[in-house]
C-alpha cells in the first residue's frame, strides 16, 4: 500500500505539475555520476530513509541534472528547498513573488536526509540571498522517528549557516496532513517542536507557524486545501504565499518601496515610516513585573525582559536587540527567535481626551501582539488563529486590515475592518499608545490620530 500511495502522489503532481518531462533520460555522462542518487547509504550524512524506487531515482537525477545547467543563471536567489508540496509549487511559485528572484529546489517523495546529501549541489552552490525550508513529512511516511528528522534539519542548518551566516533562513513547520497517509498530526507536532528547539535563540532563522496556518480542529489538513490530505491546491498554495509575504518583505526581498500614504485632513502621523522617532521603552510597571515573574516561572519558553530606565529611540530605525524596526513605510515587531519574548514599544507622547486612532496591521500565521490604548491592551493579531475575534468576516489573512479606536468620555470603539471587536472598552483619562510583541510578526503602517 505505502509503495502505492508513493507512486498515486507522483502521479497527482505530474498533474499539477507542467514543467516536468514525460519520460527519465535514458543515461547520463560519467562527470554527472555526482548528481545521481548514491546507491547505499554508507559514508552519506544524516540519519534515516532515503528513498531509492526506480520512479524517485529517475526523478531525482532528471530534476537535479536540469539544475546543474542553471548554476549560474541562478545565482543569488531565493532558494526554496523541499519535496513535492515546494515542487508542486512550479518554477516561479505561481508568480506569488514577481519582483524576488527565486529558485525551486524540491524534488517529490524526498526527506531531509535525501536534502542534506544534495544540499551542496542544488543550494549551496548557488549562493543563495535565502533560504525557505519546508521538510520532513516523507520521512514519516517511511517510518522515521520525529527526533531523526530533527537532527537532521539540525544538520541542513548547520551547513546553510556555514556557507553564510549572515543569510536568512525561513524554516516551515511541516504542513498537517493524515493518519490515512501515514503521517498522524501527533507526530508531526512533534517534528516541528523538536526543529523549533532546534533553533531556537537563533536571530538568523525565522520559524513560520505553517502548521496552525493549514491544520483543522483535528490537526489534520483540510480537503478544501489539500484534496488529497498532502498536497495543497492553487488555495493553499495561496495561503502558504500570504503566510510568506511579511518575513520575505521585513527580510528585504519583496516591497522594497516606501509607502507613499498621507494621513487624511486632521489626522498626525505617529510613525513617519522611516525610523521610530517618537517611540521608546517605558519603564515596567511594577504590576506587570509581578506577573511576568509568575508566568516565566510557570512556563520556561517564555521570555519577558524588564526595562528599568527609559529609552528613546529618535532617529533609530531599529531596536538594540532587533524586535522592532522601521522598513519601507512599515513598523514591524520581528519574529523572537526565542520563540515567545514579551516587549512593549510606546509613543513618547501621552493622549489625554478624546481622539480617533488609525492604523493598518498584518500579522504572520497565529501571530500575537496588542495595541495599548492609553493602558489596557486592544488585541491585535492573526485573529482567525490566534483569536480572540476568530469569526470577522472581513479579516484578510495574510494582508493588511484597519484598525479604528474612537476614544470618548473614557471608553474606546474599536473595529477591524468595519466590524466590532469591542463596543465599550474603559480606557484611562491619559495615557501612551503602545505595540505589543509576544509571538510571531505583526507589522504596523499608516499610524495616526486625531485629538479632539
Amino acid at each position: 500500500m505505502r509503495h502505492y500511495l508513493v507512486c498515486l502522489h507522483f502521479l497527482l503532481l505530474l498533474s499539477v505539475t507542467s514543467n516536468l518531462p514525460c519520460a527519465f533520460p535514458e543515461a547520463y555522462a560519467d562527470d554527472d555520476i555526482d548528481i545521481q542518487l548514491p546507491a547505499t547509504d554508507d559514508g552519506l550524512p544524516g540519519a534515516g530513509p532515503i528513498r531509492r524506487y526506480d520512479w524517485f531515482r529517475g526523478l531525482w537525477t532528471e530534476r537535479r541534472s536540469a539544475w546543474a545547467k542553471r548554476v549560474q543563471q541562478d545565482q543569488n536567489s531565493v532558494v526554496f528547498l523541499g519535496d513535492s508540496i515546494t515542487q508542486g509549487w512550479g518554477d516561479d511559485l505561481h508568480g506569488a513573488f514577481p519582483d524576488m528572484k527565486v529558485a525551486n529546489r524540491g524534488i517529490s517523495g524526498d526527506t531531509t536526509r535525501g536534502m542534506l546529501i544534495r544540499l551542496k549541489g542544488d543550494v549551496l552552490d548557488l549562493n543563495p540571498a535565502g533560504v525557505v525550508m519546508l521538510m520532513g513529512t516523507n520521512d514519516l511516511e517511511e517510518k522515521a522517528e520525529p527526533q531523526t528528522i530533527a537532527n537532521n534539519v539540525k544538520l541542513i542548518i548547520a551547513e546553510l549557516k556555514k556557507h553564510n551566516p549572515q543569510m536568512p533562513i525561513v524554516l516551515c513547520e511541516v504542513f498537517p496532513s493524515s493518519a490515512a497517509m501515514n503521517r498522524p498530526a501527533d507526530r508531526i507536532k512533534e517534528i516541528n517542536k523538536l526543529c523549533a528547539a532546534v533553533v531556537r535563540g537563533d536571530s538568523q532563522i525565522t520559524v513560520l507557524e505553517t502548521w496552525a496556518l493549514f491544520a483543522n480542529d483535528m490537526g489534520d489538513a483540510k480537503v478544501e486545501e489539500m484534496p488529497d490530505l498532502l498536497h495543497p491546491n492553487e488555495i493553499g498554495y495561496r495561503k502558504w504565499a500570504g503566510a510568506l509575504r511579511p518575513v520575505l518583505a521585513t527580510l528585504g526581498f519583496i516591497e522594497t518601496q516606501s509607502d507613499d500614504f498621507q494621513p487624511e485632513p486632521g489626522f498626525v502621523s505617529l510613525f513617519n515610516g522611516k525610523d521610530l522617532t517618537g517611540w521608546g521603552y517605558r519603564v515596567t510597571p511594577e504590576k506587570s513585573r509581578a506577573g511576568a515573574l509568575k508566568w516565566m516561572a510557570s512556563d520556561s519558553s517564555v521570555i519577558w525582559p524588564f526595562v528599568d530606565t527609559p529609552v528613546n529611540f529618535d532617529g533609530k530605525s531599529v531596536t538594540p536587540e532587533g524586535r522592532y524596526l522601521a522598513k519601507n513605510g512599515r513598523l514591524v515587531v520581528t519574529t523572537p527567535p526565542e520563540g515567545r519574548k514579551i516587549q512593549q514599544l510606546y509613543t513618547i507622547q501621552d493622549f489625554s481626551g478624546n481622539f480617533t486612532l488609525k492604523l493598518e496591521f498584518r500579522a504572520s500565521p497565529n501571530a500575537d501582539s496588542g495595541v495599548f490604548i492609553r493602558d489596557p491592551q486592544l488585541q491585535c493579531r492573526d485573529f482567525p488563529l490566534a483569536g480572540p475575534y476568530k469569526d470577522l468576516k472581513n479579516f484578510k489573512s495574510g494582508d493588511w486590515n484597519e484598525l479604528v479606536v474612537v476614544v470618548k468620555d473614557g471608553t474606546a470603539h474599536c473595529t477591524c475592518n468595519g466590524e466590532v471587536i469591542e463596543a465599550a472598552m474603559k480606557v484611562p483619562a491619559t495615557g501612551p499608545i503602545g505595540l505589543e510583541g509576544d509571538k510571531g510578526q505583526m507589522e504596523y503602517r499608516r499610524v495616526r490620530i486625531r485629538q479632539q
